[in-house]
């Protein structure tokens, strides 16, 4: 089925109506992060489409000040959780607090009732708190005794890990590591990068940053990016991709080295970043190429390599480079 022209044409200049008030977005970003295109631009993906993302680096490059920043420029609440071992659900989802002039219990929302939550490293939480998270992430609701609350829009779970201290750490179950849309590895920076770094923030003063993008707009971002045109050839594409990681045999990869495949949450996710990406590049439409840009971030998590791939020192990003090159772009 071909798009329609006009349909497509209408919605490029909406793009281009809108694209000041992104273009604004992320200079002020750029007002404190110095470099890190690929995290700046993930994270606006993550914003247009309601994706949660995990973000691994060592510490030291700007994660938590990224989601600082954006939440700063959105004008929504935040909250930054540093989970530690000690954490108790009830500490990131609310209680019930027992009110002696009533005689009853009254809830006590907890920082999981805001729009954008940062979990700096997620993996300290034991499992019970992770479960906690995992509902918000997922339903988008938090249970409290037993009421059932809805969490306001837009709710986004930026969560980071470091991957160099495992000590005290609980890794994340499978079920929870789906759940987020993109899985982002933060590198360090270039030296220009670095000096620039220098420059801005060795005299310790705070670089403020204008609110630039309210509710409303995001609203109206999210419904353009659902109406970014999709071809069936690119989506045969995104799904092609997807079977490989799970029949490998069919790219030329052997099956021994893939222990799991992708889900079907990985196609969705694929064809949502992928029309994300689409409208920051400006277009109503989406290219094999958006799949590629997006592509690794999306699959990183969600496929597992074997024991025998670890053994020929083989990582899911090589399975997934393996991948891309042997599957036919339209």
């Amino acid at each position: 089925m071909m798009a329609n022209d006009a349909a497509i044409k209408a919605l490029n200049e909406k793009i281009e109506a809108i694209r000041p008030e992104l273009d604004a977005a992320f200079q002020e970003v750029g007002k404190r992060i110095v470099g890190q295109k690929n995290m700046v631009e993930k994270l606006f993906i993550g914003l247009l489409t309601g994706g949660h993302i995990l973000l691994e680096g060592v510490p030291g490059l700007a994660k938590t000040l990224a989601v600082q920043t954006l939440s700063e420029i959105l004008s929504v609440d935040f909250q930054r959780l540093q989970f530690t071992p000690d954490l108790l659900p009830s500490d990131l989802t609310g209680t019930l607090v027992y009110n002696q002039k009533s005689g009853s219990f009254d809830t006590k929302k907890g920082p999981i009732f805001s729009n954008i939550i940062l979990a700096d490293e997620v993996n300290r939480a034991p499992a019970k708190v992770q479960s906690a998270l995992l509902e918000a992430m997922q339903e988008k609701q938090v249970t409290i005794g037993e009421m059932t609350y809805p969490l306001e829009e837009p709710f986004l779970v930026l969560a980071t890990e470091n991957p160099v201290e495992q000590e005290g750490t609980y890794p994340l179950p499978e079920a929870q590591v789906d759940r987020f849309m993109l899985k982002v590895m933060i590198t360090y920076p270039v030296l220009e990068e670095e000096m620039e770094i220098v420059r801005r923030y060795m005299n310790k003063q705070e670089i403020p940053v204008s609110a630039v993008l309210t509710s409303k707009t995001i609203d109206q971002l999210r419904a353009l990016v659902n109406s970014v045109y999709l071809d069936d050839r690119v989506m045969e594409y995104i799904v092609n991709i997807v079977f490989a990681s799970r029949d490998p045999e069919r790219c030329g990869i052997e099956q021994a080295l893939i222990s799991y495949g992708a889900s079907p949450r990985a196609s969705l996710y694929l064809a949502q970043g992928a029309k994300a990406n689409a409208l920051l590049q400006g277009r109503g439409f989406v290219l094999p190429e958006d799949i590629r840009m997006i592509g690794m971030d999306v699959l990183r998590h969600r496929i597992i390599p074997s024991y025998e791939a670890e053994a020929e020192g083989m990582t899911s990003e090589n399975l997934i480079e393996r991948i891309f090159e042997n599957v036919d772009v339209p």
